[in-house]
C-alpha cells in the first residue's frame, strides 16, 4: 500500500505517520542484479500544512540483501535516512499531484532510495575479490600441464 495522506488533516494539526511500505509499491526489487530489496521500508514521519506547501520529515529504514560485486558473498546494508525530508509544493510548475486532495510520498521515497542505492556494493571496502586457484590446485590436481606458449617465443625460435 503507497504512502498517501489527506491535505484537508492538515488544516488542524500535523500528522504522525509511522508504519511500512511494501518493497513492491517502490518497484526497487529489480533495478541491480546484484542489490536484492526483499524487506519492507519502515517509516517515521511528521507531515506539516506550510503556506502553499507541505513539508514531510523524518526517518526511512530499508534492508537490503546485496552481493559483493568483487567477490560475490552475500551480506546485508541497511539504508537508513535519519533525517529525511520532501518539501511538496501546492503550486506552482513542480507542485505534488493532488488527487482528490490526497497527496502520495511513494514516488519522493523511492527516489530517494534508488539515488542511495551502492554503485558497487562490496561486503568490506578491502575486499580483494575471487580468491585464483592456487599453485597446487593446477599442478597437482588437473595433471601438470606446460604452460600454453604465446606467439612472442615461437617467434623468438625463429633464426633469420
Amino acid at each position: 500500500m503507497p504512502l498517501k495522506f489527506n491535505i484537508r488533516h492538515l488544516e488542524q494539526k500535523n500528522l504522525l505517520l509511522k508504519g511500512e511500505i511494501p518493497v513492491s509499491e517502490l518497484e526497487i526489487e529489480r533495478l541491480d542484479e546484484l542489490i536484492h530489496a526483499n524487506q519492507p521500508v519502515h517509516y517515521d514521519l511528521e507531515v506539516q500544512k506550510l503556506d502553499n506547501a507541505v513539508l514531510a520529515q523524518g526517518s526511512l529504514r530499508l534492508k537490503l540483501t546485496c552481493e559483493c560485486a568483487r567477490c560475490l558473498k552475500p551480506y546485508t546494508q541497511e539504508l537508513v535516512f535519519e533525517n529525511w525530508a520532501a518539501h511538496l509544493p501546492l503550486e506552482g510548475e513542480e507542485k505534488a499531484e493532488v488527487i482528490n486532495d490526497v497527496v502520495d510520498l511513494t514516488p519522493y521515497i523511492r527516489e530517494d532510495i534508488v539515488l542511495s542505492l551502492p554503485q558497487q556494493p562490496l561486503c568490506e571496502p578491502e575486499c580483494k575479490g575471487l580468491q585464483s586457484p592456487s599453485k597446487d590446485f593446477v599442478a597437482g590436481g588437473l595433471g601438470k600441464q606446460p604452460a600454453p606458449s604465446s606467439a612472442w617465443s615461437e617467434l623468438n625460435k625463429l633464426k633469420l
